[in-house]
């Protein structure tokens, strides 16, 4: 039986991908440790709970100890970080608490990873430690190219920064000691369960509550939307078939401007909500510190590996804004 150990599985990208695992594989086991932040939400997880392969640990990363105590529980065959503070508004607001998870936290992860690595598995790459990151650590591009592997790393607001930090360390347990890890960058993610604080879910829910939608600046700013499903392959074929050491982009071709997003979700909810919501319901306020202007993803060296994305964003979407308006009209 494979187990795979899984931090930060109760937020979004996470519990999606525990329950897209149960659904693909017979006989895994999965540990979710998670500390249950504002983010995270143990109900997403209902569907599942009472899988006698499923464990819920509440944990935070940060606590070195208790990792130790979990290696120290089970065998552990995978890895998978999604544990991060991950807002860019909190992180230029208060930087303080993404430094300590983001960084102290994957570190803390990595070094017990490593003793468990040396220790129980013999030094051998028959297990993996992956490193969940994003698009943003590349910082801004112009109009044209796109972010490939080997593009230059130039984070721009303490997330970024805090995101970039992990994935070097990340990337010297490699370099430095053979851990067997992989990295993998994705452009931005929609689809359930994601908190109300991101753009699209908070598009949808002040639409719905009759709230103005706030654009920042000129709201062209633009980038690569994937619907988490098609991520969530990658992430297991990474797993699978990604080759130590390696850095892996996932991205879908999907570039949209901001502007262009709350567009297509006021006419999605008009047409499967039945609500009438005008283009007034938008207005512009001043732009964000640091707030980098297109984001584009190059997925080739995975588009090797046998993975390509199945969902198109308009389907993507359709399939989002149906979800919300179950969610938010009860």
């Amino acid at each position: 039986m494979k187990t795979y150990f899984i931090t930060g599985g109760a937020g979004f990208i996470g519990a999606n991908f525990i329950i897209y695992m149960f659904k693909k594989y017979k006989g895994i086991r999965i540990i979710n440790y998670d500390k249950l932040t504002y983010v995270s939400d143990i109900k997403n997880l209902k569907c599942i709970e009472n899988n006698n392969n499923y464990i819920f640990i509440k944990g935070d990363i940060c606590d070195k100890k208790k990792l130790f105590q979990v290696f120290q529980n089970y065998s552990i065959d995978y890895v998978i970080n999604f544990a991060a503070e991950s807002s860019v508004i909190r992180s230029i607001e208060d930087p303080e608490e993404f430094i300590k998870t983001n960084i102290q936290g994957t570190f803390n992860l990595l070094s017990v990873f490593k003793k468990y690595w040396e220790e129980e598995a013999g030094g051998k790459d028959k297990i993996k430690y992956l490193q969940i990151s994003k698009d943003e650590v590349y910082g801004s591009l112009g109009r044209d190219g796109y972010f490939t592997e080997s593009s230059y790393i130039s984070p721009t607001s303490p997330y970024s920064a805090s995101k970039t930090s992990a994935d070097m360390i990340v990337k010297s347990y490699y370099d430095t000691y053979g851990l067997p890890i992989n990295i993998t960058r994705c452009s931005n993610n929609y689809g359930p369960f994601q908190h109300i604080e991101n753009f699209i879910p908070m598009t949808i829910f002040n639409c719905i509550k009759g709230l103005k939608v706030p654009i920042y600046g000129d709201g062209l700013n633009v980038r690569d939307w994937i619907y988490v499903e098609d991520h969530l392959r990658a992430i297991d074929m990474v797993l699978e078939k990604g080759e130590c050491g390696h850095v892996y982009n996932v991205g879908c071709h999907n570039e949209k401007s901001n502007i262009d997003v709350v567009m297509s979700i006021i006419k999605l909810l008009n047409e499967y909500g039945r609500y009438n919501i005008k283009d007034n319901v938008i207005y512009y306020i001043k732009d964000r510190l640091g707030h980098d202007k297109r984001y584009a993803i190059d997925p080739s060296k995975l588009y090797n590996l046998g993975w390509r994305p199945y969902i198109s964003f308009e389907e993507g979407l359709k399939n989002t804004v149906i979800w919300y308006i179950k969610k938010f009209s009860n």
